[in-house]
């Protein structure tokens, strides 16, 4: 049984990125995953969601921090001027 058989709608999503993407890279890695023992494609394939699981995740970090950051820069100058001003004071960890 190959990887196609075992994870059909994932190695088509794949296979659609490579078509989407163009890329030779892509191509390369889905050629070295048909030829590799089942086991290992099988492994493979769960190596390959995590990863990109964890790609898709760091994205939306990435695109969220982007959607906040003249917030926080606006909070980070808002502190800055607070402690000019003497109104800051400093943290009580044992308060919080």
């Amino acid at each position: 049984m190959a990887v196609r058989d075992v994870y059909p709608t994932w190695l088509s999503n794949l296979q659609t990125m490579v078509v989407k993407m163009s890329s030779e890279a892509i191509a390369t890695v889905v050629k070295m995953m048909e030829s590799l023992p089942e086991p290992a494609q099988n492994q493979m394939v769960e190596h390959f969601r995590s990863y990109l699981m964890e790609v898709q995740d760091e994205l939306r970090w990435d695109e969220l921090f982007n959607k906040t950051q003249s917030k926080l820069v606006a909070m980070a100058r808002l502190a800055k001027e607070q402690i000019a001003e003497g109104k800051a004071r400093p943290l009580d960890y044992n308060k919080l």
